[in-house]
């Protein structure tokens, strides 16, 4: 694939990704989607950062100073921060740092530091050579110019950069996508941005060690419904009828906890 033509495939699919969010059922929608991911973090003592964790073993060193990208509500941080020196941890969203800082106290992490702030917005001279790992998790996607992402990873660390992003779309978002709109599913949902990255990455001769884990997600029923509705709220408007269509879904499933196997690429390349 030449470059011009994944740059533009990767600037529409960040574009369609990057959607605003449509829900007219819920004026609280937003805040307990944001307590919902936060939940889903810790699961089961913060599975899903824990193997990601076990996937970066082979580079990882006690002493190492981290900067990670996109931290969220402490997915990968509070793991990480508890097998390394220090992570600085860049998120821009103040509600996910409010619940990251939460996270933290919860579990006694200590070695963390928050930067409030926009990774774009970051000046290359604030943190050129100062890591030995920086890394990204389900970040890519918030970011137009992938190149320049990679590019400014590379300038932070020393050592190592790597990359980790959700693989594969689970089947219920399809179905109901297909179920709401009348139309087949042609890949709107996404989310393996990893193979973007890959082909940069390969283009500069970078040799990219990558590596697929597993890991487990839980829901009740409201998070269930509210986590379909925020892929579908993206392209219609998820009013009280689609509500219903989505629920209906669910209860078809049962109305106990949702329990699912889902899949993860972890890609990292050496600075050295």
């Amino acid at each position: 694939m030449e470059e011009l033509n994944w740059r533009e495939i990767w600037e529409e699919k960040q574009k369609q990704r990057m959607r605003p969010l449509k829900i007219a059922y819920d004026k609280d929608f937003r805040a307990k989607f944001a307590e919902d991911y936060s939940a889903q973090a810790k699961y089961n003592n913060y599975e899903y950062g824990r193997k990601a964790v076990g996937a970066l073993g082979d580079i990882l060193d006690d002493d190492f100073e981290v900067l990670e990208i996109g931290a969220g509500p402490g997915t990968l941080t509070i793991p990480l921060a508890m097998r390394v020196k220090r992570v600085v941890a860049i998120e821009y969203s103040e509600t996910a740092v409010e619940y990251l800082r939460r996270n933290m106290k919860e579990s006694k992490v200590e070695n963390v530091e928050i930067m409030n702030r926009n990774w774009l917005g970051v000046a290359d001279h604030e943190i050129k050579d100062r890591f030995d790992l920086a890394v990204c998790f389900h970040f890519l996607w918030q970011v137009r110019d992938l190149a320049k992402h990679l590019k400014k990873m590379e300038n932070a660390s020393r050592r190592y950069c790597a990359v980790i992003q959700p693989a594969g779309r689970d089947s219920i978002v399809k179905e109901l996508w297909t179920e709401i709109t009348g139309k087949g599913y042609k890949g709107e949902f996404d989310p393996d941005a990893d193979y973007f990255a890959y082909q940069v990455l390969r283009q500069w001769g970078r040799l990219v060690n990558v590596r697929v884990m597993n890991y487990s997600v839980e829901r009740d029923f409201e998070q269930e419904v509210r986590y379909i509705a925020s892929f579908i709220g993206k392209y219609v408007e998820v009013d009280t009828h689609v509500k219903e269509i989505i629920e209906q879904y669910v209860s078809g499933k049962g109305k106990g906890l949702h329990r699912e196997k889902r899949s993860a690429v972890v890609m990292w390349w050496s600075m050295v």
